[in-house]
């Protein structure tokens, strides 16, 4: 018996690319001294500002505006904008800048958002492309031009754009989508928070409130009437990493923003953050930033203290 042929005439499928970006012309994770300034410039691509922690100001074209952890602003081609920290605060800021013609970026014009955790750890893909594509500094605010590796691993550079990509898109759509429920009639009845986001919640306000302490995995449950499985389940869930691993890498956060913020020695950074000696903090500092304390402030110094040159 004969094998019967049949031949389908298939179609092809075209695909809309809504957000389609040509080039990346600068990636950078900044961590700043407070009264930092930078005096300013336009541009014909788009760029955006993200305060991952602290606060800032900028202009926007007009407008003077503050900017708050996780609120991100967008210029648009051609914008006027700058950016200064307060005496206050020294804040960390992701600033990304890219060329793209696609008509969906209108909708990012004048825009200030607030960025969701699912924006947050697509915007830390984008940075963890950068690192492995770029040989150059990220943390350089003067930096105008970037320098591939020679030895990046395959596919990074479509990786980056890839992830930039799904970042302005997932952020344009969860972003319209909000707009549209505020438009809409009010239901009789508001939804409540899952009860492991408030539960989360709590137990990162309770470590924020013992920062000057040591902690442990039963104090953590009994404090909180939470289970030892239970919480590291959670945190494995949200964070990816153990409950106490994020309380130490809160504790350097912190330990970084002391250092640009005050004039404080390490060793009362160390008693301020209940260490039990500035070697110990040394090391954990080490551990969680690949620098050393005093190699940390002095790249920091450097270069919040460079000349203005733009």
């Amino acid at each position: 018996m004969g094998i019967i042929m049949v031949h389908l005439n298939y179609a092809m499928t075209p695909m809309e690319n809504v957000i389609e970006i040509n080039r990346i012309v600068t990636i950078h994770y900044y961590e700043y001294k407070k009264n930092f300034s930078f005096g300013g410039e336009t541009h014909d691509f788009w760029e955006f500002i993200c305060v991952d922690r602290g606060d800032v100001n900028i202009t926007a074209g007009e407008n003077k505006l503050t900017l708050h952890k996780d609120e991100i602003a967008f210029h648009e081609p051609m914008e006027f904008h700058d950016v200064c920290t307060s005496p206050h605060s020294a804040p960390n800021l992701i600033v990304v800048s890219f060329e793209c013609h696609s008509p969906a970026m209108d909708f990012f014009r004048k825009k200030v958002l607030t960025i969701d955790q699912e924006e947050r750890v697509l915007l830390s893909s984008v940075l963890r492309e950068a690192r492995g594509c770029f040989a150059s500094r990220l943390d350089d605010p003067y930096l105008d031009h970037l320098v591939f590796r020679s030895n990046q691993e395959e596919g990074s550079q479509q990786m980056l754009l890839l992830s930039l990509t799904a970042f302005l898109i997932h952020l344009k759509r969860r972003t319209s989508k909000e707009e549209r429920k505020l438009c809409a009639p009010c239901p009789s009845k508001s939804t409540s928070l899952n009860s492991s986001d408030v539960q989360f919640r709590q137990i990162c306000s309770y470590l924020a409130g013992h920062l000057d302490e040591s902690m442990s995995l039963r104090r953590i449950c009994r404090d909180n009437l939470i289970g030892r499985s239970q919480v590291l389940s959670l945190f494995r869930r949200k964070t990816g990493s153990g409950v106490i691993h994020f309380f130490n890498q809160m504790k350097i956060d912190h330990a970084k923003t002391l250092i640009r913020q005050s004039d404080a020695q390490f060793s009362q950074i160390a008693r301020m953050l209940g260490y039990s000696s500035v070697g110990y903090f040394s090391r954990q500092f080490r551990k969680f930033t690949g620098m050393s304390p005093s190699e940390y402030a002095e790249s920091i110094q450097a270069l919040s203290e460079q000349k203005e040159s733009l």
